[in-house]
């Protein structure tokens, strides 16, 4: 059976070899058994992880062993192997299974993810990756199934302050939040406020991986993220400046001057970008990043700068910081360029000139 991604027995599973082969063939599982397999798995280990009281635990192991195997399996159905490429109606199957009703399949997997050895765990990831952007009769059942499940969420959420599984975590939250139901969730949610702490963690990987789903959740869904920042704007973009923007960490200062740059600059949050360029504060912190020696974090911060002149409708206290620093600032545009040639970069420089020279 060319193109079968799982291991196929024709002639009734047992097959009876001549020339002294094998006599007994045990028949294989399909995708939806394989599901089936698994979640039992997940089960036990989930109810015993810890009822061995530190020794040894042969039953535990060959369970773990099993679960292993398993979680292999679907990730050869799902993305195919060195022989075959994915069979669809094979993905339909095991991904309807997965997020059947009142099985909890993805949950059982998360809770039990600590306890796999770290192979297993980054075949984890990418069985969810997968399982999670798979359509089945045109739906994303991922979508339903997280609306159902939110708590799942809270659980990946917690992920970060476990260092051993935060990597992991982090990416299937970053997986499930592509979709809007999760996202809104939340972003309306608590957790929002904790970003700010993990995205400043000593440990590079796990703060960089909480930063790509910080930004995910502010700007995928446009419509959910403008909705935050309209309802949160007064505890989130003073957070914003003092955590990040004003951080000592170079590349926290980077990564979060162009994140502010990508939110303000979508028409979606025109409201939000309209309060924040009528802020003197927020233009003193512009500035200063307009000073920094890195030329990325100027550029990204010029993207912004130009907000604040742009604005027909200046605040007095904004005019009169930009006219105290007239000079300054058309000193330093004469001598700022980028090294390759960016026609919609001089368009803004020059149009920025213009405006402070008219000041």
């Amino acid at each position: 059976m060319a193109g079968c991604l799982w291991p196929c027995v024709t002639g009734g599973g047992a097959a009876a070899e001549g020339g002294g082969g094998i006599l007994f063939r045990s028949k294989a599982r399909g995708p939806v058994e394989v599901v089936r397999h698994a979640r039992e798995l997940l089960a036990f280990v989930a109810a015993n992880h810890d009822a061995s009281g530190g020794k040894r635990d042969v039953k535990r192991e060959h369970k773990m062993a099993e679960l292993t195997k398993s979680i292999r399996e679907m990730k050869s159905i799902l993305y195919g192997n060195g022989d075959a490429e994915p069979v669809e109606e094979a993905c339909s199957q095991l991904t309807k299974e997965f997020f059947k009703e009142n099985t909890n399949t993805l949950h059982l997997l998360i809770i039990c993810l600590p306890y796999m050895d770290l192979e297993t765990q980054k075949d984890v990831a990418q069985v969810t990756a997968n399982l999670l952007r798979q359509k089945v009769d045109y739906r994303m059942v991922a979508s339903d199934y997280l609306e159902e499940n939110q708590d799942l969420l809270d659980v990946l959420m917690s992920g970060y302050d476990n260092m051993d599984i935060a990597i992991h975590y982090s990416a299937i939250l970053r997986d499930c939040v592509r979709h809007q139901v999760a996202a809104r969730y939340v972003l309306e949610s608590q957790h929002m406020k904790k970003f700010f702490h993990y995205i400043q963690y000593p440990d590079f990987n796990i703060a960089s991986d909480a930063f790509k789903t910080f930004k995910e959740l502010l700007t995928r869904h446009r419509s959910s993220a403008a909705e935050f920042f309209s309802n949160n704007y007064d505890w989130f973009f003073p957070e914003f400046n003092s955590k990040l923007l004003s951080s000592s960490n170079y590349i926290i200062r980077r990564q979060a001057t162009q994140l502010l740059g990508d939110i303000l600059l979508d028409k979606s949050n025109t409201t939000a970008m309209m309060r924040y360029v009528s802020s003197k504060d927020n233009l003193i912190i512009l500035m200063n990043l307009l000073r920094e020696q890195s030329r990325a974090i100027q550029v990204e911060a010029f993207r912004v700068f130009k907000l604040f002149t742009g604005n027909p409708k200046k605040p007095p206290e904004i005019v009169g910081i930009l006219v105290t620093n007239k000079s300054k600032i058309l000193r330093f545009l004469a001598d700022f360029t980028i090294e390759k040639e960016d026609q919609q970069f001089e368009a803004d420089k020059a149009q920025v000139v213009t405006e402070i020279s008219a000041m």
